[in-house]
Parts: C-alpha cells; structure tokens; sequence
C-alpha cells in the first residue's frame, strides 16, 4: 500500500475576491511530487557515473551528487522508517562512495571479465544482508552480513562470511567490515 504525505495548501497570492461569494484561488504542493522532482534530480546526476568509479575523480559532482541525496532525504523526512519490511528486497546498486565495492567493480578485468549487476539483498525479518558483485558470465563476489535493528532509521550490518567464485573455483575470503 502507497503513503503519500500532502502540504496543506497555501494560497501562492492573496487576492480579494471581486465578488463576496468569490472563493480564493490556492495552488497546492505535494510533498510526493517535490519528493519524485528530487529522486529524477538524483538520477540524473548519477546517471553517467559508472556507479561511482568517475564521481572519485571528480569533487564538484560529487558534492552536487551528495547534495541531492541530503535533499531527498530531507523530503522525506525525520519520522520516515527505514527498517521496516519494505526495506526487504533484493536492491541494484547505481551509485557508492563505498571503497571496496569501486574497486572491485573497477578491477574486475583482472579476472578476465567485467563487474554485471551489483546487488544488495536485504531481509529484515531473518535479520540478513548479502552484498553480491555479479562478474559475466559465470562470476561472483557474494558477502553475508547479520543486521541488527538499531532504530527506526538505522540498520547494523557486521559480514559473517565472503567467497569470490568463478565457473570452475572458489576462494573463501575473510570477512571485515561492520557499520550501518
């Protein structure tokens, strides 16, 4: 089921009414349409980014990248609940400032291949995180995470386990790495 959270409806120029059984005309602002303005504006930006890889190289944008993002989060709000079960979903990656993750999708001729689909699947009832590095046609850089329920805005996450794996071979990883 869809929220939508409306403005009240403010008159944008008061005018007397001509006559006295005149009604004031009054524009309205919704909160959901200022909200999808700001997701595009978003999009936009990092659209030829390469999920992040050229943002490194390049301060300005991604000053106006983290600017769009504050402002969308802005929109939304501070009682907007993040952990609740719609967070579960399996999430495809568009952009990070996440080190790790740039530079695996970066390296990933070194194994011969490209980075595909980048992926973050989350289960907040089972209390599960996976981040997947997808590396076509037969590659995968898979990590499990416990996540922990912090708050209504904050999700814990600490890596239980890590593996690359191609057609033929695995290597298990150490896990590192906890935050939020």
């Amino acid at each position: 089921m869809a929220s939508c959270l409306v403005l009240p409806a403010i008159p944008s120029k008061f005018q007397k009414p001509k006559h006295s059984s005149s009604i004031a005309k009054i524009t309205c602002s919704s909160l959901t349409t200022q909200s999808q303005f700001a997701k595009q504006e978003l999009l936009s930006l990092i659209a030829d980014e390469d999920r992040g890889l050229k943002t490194q190289r390049n301060p300005t944008k991604l000053a106006a990248i983290v600017k769009a993002v504050d402002a969308l989060a802005d929109l939304s709000g501070a009682d907007t609940a993040t952990t609740g079960s719609s967070l579960s979903a399996t999430w495809r990656l568009l952009w990070t400032t996440e080190k790790e993750q740039l530079f695996i999708i970066e390296k990933a001729f070194l194994f011969g291949t490209r980075a595909g689909d980048v992926l973050q699947v989350i289960d907040v009832e089972n209390k599960l995180l996976n981040n997947v590095i997808t590396f076509p046609p037969d590659g995968v850089f898979f990590v499990r995470s416990d996540i922990e329920i912090a708050s209504r805005q904050r999700v814990d996450f600490k890596f239980t386990s890590a593996v690359l794996r191609g057609k033929n071979w695995e290597i298990p990883l150490p896990p590192f790495g906890q935050g939020w």
